[in-house]
Protein backbone atom coordinates (compact mmCIF):
# COMPACT_ATOMS: atom_id res chain seq x y z
CA UNK A 1 0.00 0.00 0.00
CA UNK A 2 0.93 2.43 0.80
CA UNK A 3 1.36 6.15 0.10
CA UNK A 4 3.09 7.72 2.50
CA UNK A 5 4.52 11.17 2.67
CA UNK A 6 5.13 13.83 5.23
CA UNK A 7 3.17 17.44 4.42
CA UNK A 8 6.39 19.07 5.03
CA UNK A 9 8.08 16.11 2.57
CA UNK A 10 5.34 16.66 0.59
CA UNK A 11 5.49 20.37 0.07
CA UNK A 12 9.52 20.19 -0.33
CA UNK A 13 9.59 17.65 -3.43
CA UNK A 14 6.57 19.58 -5.21
CA UNK A 15 8.88 22.84 -5.26
CA UNK A 16 11.69 20.68 -6.14
CA UNK A 17 9.68 18.93 -9.16
CA UNK A 18 9.99 15.57 -7.82
CA UNK A 19 7.03 13.72 -7.81
CA UNK A 20 5.92 10.44 -5.90
CA UNK A 21 3.44 9.38 -3.99
CA UNK A 22 2.78 10.82 -0.53
CA UNK A 23 4.36 9.05 2.39
CA UNK A 24 2.82 10.04 5.76
CA UNK A 25 4.68 12.09 8.56
CA UNK A 26 5.25 10.20 12.80
CA UNK A 27 2.34 12.67 14.02
CA UNK A 28 -0.60 14.53 12.48
CA UNK A 29 0.34 18.36 11.31
CA UNK A 30 -1.44 21.73 13.28
CA UNK A 31 -4.39 21.85 10.52
CA UNK A 32 -4.59 25.48 9.10
CA UNK A 33 -7.84 24.92 7.47
CA UNK A 34 -10.95 23.47 9.22
CA UNK A 35 -11.29 19.78 9.49
CA UNK A 36 -14.76 18.95 8.42
CA UNK A 37 -16.90 16.39 10.16
CA UNK A 38 -17.00 13.76 8.50
CA UNK A 39 -13.16 13.10 7.80
CA UNK A 40 -11.62 11.00 9.98
CA UNK A 41 -8.36 12.56 12.47
CA UNK A 42 -7.75 15.88 13.64
CA UNK A 43 -4.37 16.72 12.02
CA UNK A 44 -3.59 18.79 8.34
CA UNK A 45 -5.84 17.10 5.68
CA UNK A 46 -4.65 18.77 3.05
CA UNK A 47 -2.34 16.48 1.80
CA UNK A 48 -3.91 13.14 3.16
CA UNK A 49 -7.59 13.57 3.35
CA UNK A 50 -9.14 11.14 0.95
CA UNK A 51 -6.40 8.86 1.99
CA UNK A 52 -6.57 8.45 5.01
CA UNK A 53 -10.53 8.28 5.20
CA UNK A 54 -10.42 6.01 2.52
CA UNK A 55 -7.91 3.18 4.32
CA UNK A 56 -10.44 3.93 7.34
CA UNK A 57 -13.50 3.14 5.95
CA UNK A 58 -11.63 -0.54 4.54
CA UNK A 59 -10.40 -1.19 7.58
CA UNK A 60 -13.97 -0.66 9.03
CA UNK A 61 -15.37 -2.49 6.42
CA UNK A 62 -13.28 -5.22 7.08
CA UNK A 63 -13.76 -5.48 10.44
CA UNK A 64 -17.75 -5.37 10.01
CA UNK A 65 -17.90 -2.20 11.05
CA UNK A 66 -20.69 -0.28 8.62
CA UNK A 67 -19.30 3.48 8.37
CA UNK A 68 -20.91 6.93 8.92
CA UNK A 69 -23.15 7.67 5.97
CA UNK A 70 -22.06 11.16 6.78
CA UNK A 71 -17.96 9.62 6.24
CA UNK A 72 -18.93 8.16 3.11
CA UNK A 73 -20.43 10.72 1.76
CA UNK A 74 -17.68 13.23 2.70
CA UNK A 75 -15.86 11.21 0.62
CA UNK A 76 -18.09 10.57 -2.70
CA UNK A 77 -18.07 14.74 -2.24
CA UNK A 78 -14.36 15.07 -3.03
CA UNK A 79 -14.51 13.75 -6.49
CA UNK A 80 -13.52 15.96 -8.94
CA UNK A 81 -15.92 15.88 -12.30
CA UNK A 82 -13.14 14.59 -14.52
CA UNK A 83 -13.50 11.61 -12.19
CA UNK A 84 -10.48 12.03 -10.21
CA UNK A 85 -9.55 12.71 -6.70
CA UNK A 86 -7.17 15.54 -5.13
CA UNK A 87 -5.70 14.58 -2.27
CA UNK A 88 -8.12 17.31 -0.43
CA UNK A 89 -10.39 19.57 -1.13
CA UNK A 90 -11.74 22.13 1.05
CA UNK A 91 -14.74 23.60 -0.68
CA UNK A 92 -16.17 20.56 -2.78
CA UNK A 93 -18.48 22.87 -3.41
CA UNK A 94 -16.12 24.58 -5.89
CA UNK A 95 -15.47 22.74 -8.98
CA UNK A 96 -12.23 21.36 -9.96
CA UNK A 97 -10.45 23.22 -12.25
CA UNK A 98 -6.62 23.08 -14.07
CA UNK A 99 -4.97 24.03 -10.47
CA UNK A 100 -6.57 21.06 -8.97
CA UNK A 101 -3.75 18.53 -8.40
CA UNK A 102 -5.89 15.67 -9.23
CA UNK A 103 -3.60 12.73 -8.54
CA UNK A 104 -3.54 8.55 -9.27
CA UNK A 105 -2.82 7.68 -5.53
CA UNK A 106 -5.71 9.39 -3.59
CA UNK A 107 -7.97 8.33 -6.87
CA UNK A 108 -6.84 4.74 -6.17
CA UNK A 109 -7.49 4.96 -2.44
CA UNK A 110 -10.59 5.93 -3.08
CA UNK A 111 -11.77 3.65 -5.51
CA UNK A 112 -10.67 0.61 -3.29
CA UNK A 113 -12.92 2.20 -0.43
CA UNK A 114 -16.08 3.15 -2.44
CA UNK A 115 -15.60 -0.22 -4.40
CA UNK A 116 -15.47 -2.30 -0.90
CA UNK A 117 -18.70 -0.54 0.63
CA UNK A 118 -20.77 -0.87 -2.33
CA UNK A 119 -23.70 1.22 -3.72
CA UNK A 120 -21.16 3.60 -5.04
CA UNK A 121 -20.54 2.29 -8.88
CA UNK A 122 -21.03 5.52 -10.88
CA UNK A 123 -18.10 7.60 -8.86
CA UNK A 124 -16.12 4.01 -9.54
CA UNK A 125 -16.52 4.21 -13.03
CA UNK A 126 -15.73 7.41 -13.64
CA UNK A 127 -12.48 7.31 -11.51
CA UNK A 128 -11.51 4.60 -13.27
CA UNK A 129 -11.81 5.98 -16.52
CA UNK A 130 -10.08 9.04 -15.42
CA UNK A 131 -6.81 6.91 -14.29
CA UNK A 132 -7.30 4.77 -17.53
CA UNK A 133 -6.33 8.34 -19.30
CA UNK A 134 -3.69 8.84 -17.28
CA UNK A 135 -1.62 5.35 -18.35
CA UNK A 136 1.82 6.53 -19.19
CA UNK A 137 2.76 4.97 -22.52
CA UNK A 138 4.77 2.30 -19.97
CA UNK A 139 1.89 0.64 -18.77
CA UNK A 140 2.40 2.46 -15.21
CA UNK A 141 1.25 5.24 -13.68
CA UNK A 142 2.85 8.50 -11.41
CA UNK A 143 1.80 10.27 -8.54
CA UNK A 144 0.65 13.51 -11.33
CA UNK A 145 -0.37 12.67 -14.76
CA UNK A 146 2.43 13.48 -17.56
CA UNK A 147 5.12 12.67 -15.15
CA UNK A 148 7.60 9.23 -15.08
CA UNK A 149 5.84 6.31 -13.78
CA UNK A 150 6.64 4.85 -10.12
CA UNK A 151 6.38 1.24 -8.65
CA UNK A 152 4.06 2.50 -5.66
CA UNK A 153 1.41 4.27 -7.89
CA UNK A 154 1.57 1.39 -10.31
CA UNK A 155 0.82 -0.44 -7.36
CA UNK A 156 -2.02 0.99 -5.71
CA UNK A 157 -3.88 1.88 -9.86
CA UNK A 158 -3.72 -1.73 -10.02
CA UNK A 159 -5.63 -2.40 -7.01
CA UNK A 160 -7.94 0.33 -7.78
CA UNK A 161 -9.03 -1.71 -11.18
CA UNK A 162 -9.10 -4.71 -9.58
CA UNK A 163 -11.16 -3.59 -7.48
CA UNK A 164 -13.64 -2.06 -9.84
CA UNK A 165 -13.64 -5.33 -11.49
CA UNK A 166 -11.34 -4.50 -13.99
CA UNK A 167 -7.91 -6.94 -15.21
CA UNK A 168 -5.14 -4.99 -14.68
CA UNK A 169 -3.13 -7.11 -16.75
CA UNK A 170 -5.58 -6.10 -20.02
CA UNK A 171 -5.34 -1.95 -19.37
CA UNK A 172 -2.08 -1.36 -21.76
CA UNK A 173 -0.20 1.49 -22.32
CA UNK A 174 0.85 3.15 -25.48
CA UNK A 175 3.68 0.93 -26.15
CA UNK A 176 1.41 -2.06 -25.38
CA UNK A 177 2.63 -2.67 -22.09
CA UNK A 178 0.49 -3.92 -19.15
CA UNK A 179 0.50 -2.43 -15.70
CA UNK A 180 2.39 -5.37 -14.50
CA UNK A 181 4.57 -5.46 -16.97
CA UNK A 182 5.16 -1.48 -15.98
CA UNK A 183 6.58 -2.85 -12.41
CA UNK A 184 9.14 -5.51 -13.60
CA UNK A 185 11.20 -2.96 -14.46
CA UNK A 186 11.78 -1.68 -11.27
CA UNK A 187 13.24 -4.98 -9.95
CA UNK A 188 16.50 -4.56 -9.14
CA UNK A 189 18.22 -7.78 -10.54
CA UNK A 190 22.08 -8.00 -10.95
CA UNK A 191 23.04 -4.28 -9.67
CA UNK A 192 24.44 -3.82 -6.16
CA UNK A 193 24.77 -6.25 -3.29
CA UNK A 194 23.60 -9.68 -3.15
CA UNK A 195 21.47 -9.30 -0.56
CA UNK A 196 19.27 -7.00 -2.10
CA UNK A 197 18.24 -9.15 -5.28
CA UNK A 198 14.60 -9.40 -5.71
CA UNK A 199 13.93 -5.90 -4.48
CA UNK A 200 12.05 -3.05 -6.21
CA UNK A 201 13.17 0.34 -6.60
CA UNK A 202 10.63 3.48 -6.57
CA UNK A 203 12.38 4.92 -9.07
CA UNK A 204 15.70 4.71 -11.39
CA UNK A 205 17.87 7.60 -10.07
CA UNK A 206 19.57 9.74 -12.78
CA UNK A 207 21.66 7.73 -13.85
CA UNK A 208 19.22 4.57 -14.42
CA UNK A 209 20.34 2.61 -11.62
CA UNK A 210 17.99 1.08 -9.41
CA UNK A 211 18.29 1.36 -5.59
CA UNK A 212 16.03 -0.81 -2.99
CA UNK A 213 13.22 0.43 -1.49
CA UNK A 214 11.45 -1.60 1.07
CA UNK A 215 7.92 0.36 1.22
CA UNK A 216 8.31 0.18 -3.05
CA UNK A 217 8.73 -3.88 -2.57
CA UNK A 218 5.26 -4.44 0.02
CA UNK A 219 3.74 -2.58 -2.24
CA UNK A 220 4.79 -4.23 -5.68
CA UNK A 221 4.83 -7.77 -3.77
CA UNK A 222 0.67 -7.45 -2.94
CA UNK A 223 -0.10 -5.72 -6.62
CA UNK A 224 1.77 -8.53 -8.77
CA UNK A 225 0.15 -11.12 -6.74
CA UNK A 226 -3.85 -9.58 -7.37
CA UNK A 227 -3.66 -8.74 -3.70
CA UNK A 228 -4.90 -5.28 -2.16
CA UNK A 229 -4.85 -3.72 1.27
CA UNK A 230 -7.01 -6.89 3.09
CA UNK A 231 -5.47 -10.13 2.74
CA UNK A 232 -6.47 -13.27 4.38
CA UNK A 233 -3.84 -15.02 6.57
CA UNK A 234 -1.74 -18.13 4.45
CA UNK A 235 -3.22 -21.06 6.13
CA UNK A 236 0.44 -23.08 5.12
CA UNK A 237 4.02 -21.62 5.58
CA UNK A 238 5.92 -20.76 2.32
CA UNK A 239 9.87 -21.04 3.85
CA UNK A 240 11.89 -17.42 3.12
CA UNK A 241 14.96 -18.59 0.72
CA UNK A 242 18.28 -17.10 0.75
CA UNK A 243 19.33 -14.32 -1.50
CA UNK A 244 18.96 -15.71 -4.84
CA UNK A 245 21.77 -14.84 -6.88
CA UNK A 246 21.57 -13.12 -10.32
CA UNK A 247 18.65 -12.92 -12.16
CA UNK A 248 18.26 -10.83 -14.93
CA UNK A 249 15.01 -9.94 -16.50
CA UNK A 250 12.36 -12.11 -14.14
CA UNK A 251 9.47 -12.14 -16.74
CA UNK A 252 7.02 -13.65 -14.38
CA UNK A 253 5.00 -11.32 -11.90
CA UNK A 254 4.59 -13.79 -9.13
CA UNK A 255 8.32 -15.05 -9.03
CA UNK A 256 8.83 -11.55 -8.99
CA UNK A 257 6.88 -10.63 -6.09
CA UNK A 258 8.28 -13.60 -4.68
CA UNK A 259 11.36 -12.98 -4.66
CA UNK A 260 10.55 -9.30 -3.50
CA UNK A 261 9.03 -11.23 -0.34
CA UNK A 262 11.87 -12.86 0.31
CA UNK A 263 13.84 -10.08 0.01
CA UNK A 264 11.74 -8.37 3.12
CA UNK A 265 11.73 -11.36 4.96
CA UNK A 266 15.27 -11.63 5.12
CA UNK A 267 15.23 -7.81 5.93
CA UNK A 268 12.83 -7.62 8.75
CA UNK A 269 14.60 -10.68 10.31
CA UNK A 270 18.07 -8.11 9.88
CA UNK A 271 16.50 -5.37 11.68
CA UNK A 272 14.86 -7.66 14.41
CA UNK A 273 11.41 -7.65 12.61
CA UNK A 274 10.93 -4.75 11.75
CA UNK A 275 11.90 -2.01 8.75
CA UNK A 276 13.33 0.94 9.61
CA UNK A 277 13.47 4.28 8.75
CA UNK A 278 14.95 6.13 5.55
CA UNK A 279 13.64 9.69 6.18
CA UNK A 280 16.72 11.77 6.79
CA UNK A 281 17.72 12.10 10.48
CA UNK A 282 15.31 9.15 11.20
CA UNK A 283 17.17 6.31 10.33
CA UNK A 284 17.77 4.67 13.03
CA UNK A 285 14.20 4.78 14.50
CA UNK A 286 11.49 1.85 13.46
CA UNK A 287 9.37 2.57 10.81
CA UNK A 288 5.80 1.56 11.45
CA UNK A 289 3.96 2.13 8.65
CA UNK A 290 5.88 0.29 5.98
CA UNK A 291 6.60 -2.77 8.80
CA UNK A 292 3.06 -3.10 8.61
CA UNK A 293 2.65 -3.16 4.67
CA UNK A 294 5.12 -5.38 4.89
CA UNK A 295 3.60 -8.02 7.11
CA UNK A 296 0.70 -7.43 4.52
CA UNK A 297 2.93 -8.36 1.76
CA UNK A 298 4.27 -11.57 3.13
CA UNK A 299 0.97 -12.52 4.02
CA UNK A 300 -0.11 -12.28 0.54
CA UNK A 301 2.75 -14.64 -0.77
CA UNK A 302 2.34 -17.06 1.37
CA UNK A 303 4.88 -15.93 4.22
CA UNK A 304 3.12 -17.34 7.55
CA UNK A 305 5.42 -17.08 10.35
CA UNK A 306 7.66 -14.38 9.00
CA UNK A 307 4.43 -12.15 8.97
CA UNK A 308 3.32 -13.33 11.63
CA UNK A 309 6.55 -12.44 13.56
CA UNK A 310 6.68 -8.86 12.53
CA UNK A 311 3.08 -8.36 13.36
CA UNK A 312 3.70 -9.37 17.01
CA UNK A 313 6.34 -7.24 17.13
CA UNK A 314 3.85 -4.01 15.97
CA UNK A 315 1.45 -5.43 18.47
CA UNK A 316 4.19 -4.58 21.27
CA UNK A 317 5.38 -2.01 19.84
CA UNK A 318 2.69 0.08 17.63
CA UNK A 319 0.33 1.46 20.25
CA UNK A 320 2.25 4.88 21.03
CA UNK A 321 2.93 5.50 16.99
CA UNK A 322 -0.93 4.75 16.32
CA UNK A 323 -2.45 6.89 18.89
CA UNK A 324 -0.25 10.05 17.73
CA UNK A 325 -0.28 9.30 14.17
CA UNK A 326 -4.40 8.63 13.39
CA UNK A 327 -7.06 6.87 11.78
CA UNK A 328 -4.64 5.66 8.75
CA UNK A 329 -2.67 4.23 10.99
CA UNK A 330 -5.28 2.35 13.22
CA UNK A 331 -6.21 1.06 9.33
CA UNK A 332 -2.84 -0.59 8.74
CA UNK A 333 -2.38 -2.18 11.93
CA UNK A 334 -6.07 -3.54 11.24
CA UNK A 335 -4.95 -4.87 7.56
CA UNK A 336 -1.64 -6.55 9.20
CA UNK A 337 -3.51 -8.05 12.05
CA UNK A 338 -6.24 -9.47 9.79
CA UNK A 339 -3.51 -10.67 7.54
CA UNK A 340 -2.10 -12.71 10.37
CA UNK A 341 -5.14 -14.12 11.32
CA UNK A 342 -4.75 -11.92 14.54
CA UNK A 343 -7.81 -10.13 16.20
CA UNK A 344 -7.80 -6.62 15.80
CA UNK A 345 -9.94 -5.76 18.44
CA UNK A 346 -7.01 -7.54 20.86
CA UNK A 347 -3.94 -6.26 19.34
CA UNK A 348 -1.24 -6.43 21.88
CA UNK A 349 -3.94 -5.49 24.00
CA UNK A 350 -5.49 -2.69 22.39
CA UNK A 351 -8.98 -2.71 20.59
CA UNK A 352 -7.80 -1.10 17.12
CA UNK A 353 -11.14 -0.77 15.76
CA UNK A 354 -12.60 0.94 19.35
CA UNK A 355 -9.90 3.52 18.05
CA UNK A 356 -10.24 3.88 14.85
CA UNK A 357 -13.51 4.67 14.98
CA UNK A 358 -12.97 7.30 17.79
CA UNK A 359 -11.41 9.02 15.38
CA UNK A 360 -14.27 10.21 13.65
CA UNK A 361 -18.09 10.37 13.16
CA UNK A 362 -19.66 7.21 14.79
CA UNK A 363 -20.46 4.12 12.89
CA UNK A 364 -23.52 3.59 11.81
CA UNK A 365 -24.18 0.04 13.01
CA UNK A 366 -22.25 -3.46 14.03
CA UNK A 367 -22.85 -5.88 11.14
CA UNK A 368 -23.91 -9.48 12.25
CA UNK A 369 -20.59 -11.70 12.50
CA UNK A 370 -22.55 -14.47 11.30
CA UNK A 371 -23.31 -12.21 7.79
CA UNK A 372 -19.65 -11.29 7.53
CA UNK A 373 -18.44 -14.90 8.23
CA UNK A 374 -21.22 -15.77 5.34
CA UNK A 375 -20.13 -13.16 3.28
CA UNK A 376 -16.43 -14.41 3.19
CA UNK A 377 -17.34 -17.97 2.67
CA UNK A 378 -19.28 -16.55 -0.63
CA UNK A 379 -15.80 -14.51 -1.99
CA UNK A 380 -13.88 -17.72 -0.99
CA UNK A 381 -16.00 -19.80 -3.34
CA UNK A 382 -15.81 -16.90 -5.92
CA UNK A 383 -19.69 -15.84 -5.82
CA UNK A 384 -18.95 -12.78 -3.36
CA UNK A 385 -18.44 -9.27 -4.66
CA UNK A 386 -14.79 -8.16 -5.92
CA UNK A 387 -12.05 -8.19 -3.33
CA UNK A 388 -10.40 -5.05 -1.91
CA UNK A 389 -6.93 -4.68 -3.38
CA UNK A 390 -3.85 -2.11 -2.71
CA UNK A 391 -1.03 0.71 -2.39
CA UNK A 392 0.47 1.06 -1.75
CA UNK A 393 1.24 2.47 -2.26
CA UNK A 394 1.77 3.16 -1.84
CA UNK A 395 1.61 5.15 -0.83
CA UNK A 396 0.78 8.29 0.10
CA UNK A 397 -0.23 10.11 3.23
CA UNK A 398 0.26 12.63 5.69
CA UNK A 399 -1.49 11.64 9.14
CA UNK A 400 0.75 8.53 8.63
CA UNK A 401 4.07 7.80 10.62
CA UNK A 402 6.03 6.09 7.91
CA UNK A 403 4.90 2.53 5.73
CA UNK A 404 0.99 1.71 0.76
CA UNK A 405 0.75 3.81 3.17
CA UNK A 406 2.21 5.42 4.87
CA UNK A 407 5.23 5.71 6.60
CA UNK A 408 8.07 7.80 6.78
CA UNK A 409 9.38 6.59 3.51
CA UNK A 410 12.02 8.85 1.49
CA UNK A 411 10.93 9.09 -1.95
CA UNK A 412 14.31 9.15 -3.24
CA UNK A 413 15.57 5.57 -3.83
CA UNK A 414 18.14 4.52 -0.98
CA UNK A 415 20.28 1.77 -0.42
CA UNK A 416 19.47 -0.03 1.93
Amino acid sequence: MTLRRSAAALAATAVLGAVAAPVASAAPTPSPVAVPSGLYGKGDPTYDGVFRQSLALVAQQTTGVRPSAKAVDWLVGQQCDNGGFAAFRADPAKACDAKTMVDSNATSAAVQALSALGGQDAAVRKAVGWLRSVQNADGGWAYLPKTPSDSNSTSIVIGALAAAGEKPQDVRGKDGKSPLQALLAFQVNCDGKAENQGAFAFQPDKSGKLFPNADATAAVVSASLGKGLVVDAPKTDRPVEAAPGCKQGISDPKAAASAGSDYLSRLLAKNGQHLMSAMPGAESQPDFGNTADAVVALAADGHKEAAARSADWLAKNSAAWAKQTGPAAYAQLVFAAHATGADPRSFGGADLVTQLNATGPAPQAQKDAGDAQEKQEKQDDGGGATATWWIVGVAFVASMGAGFLISGRNKKNRQL
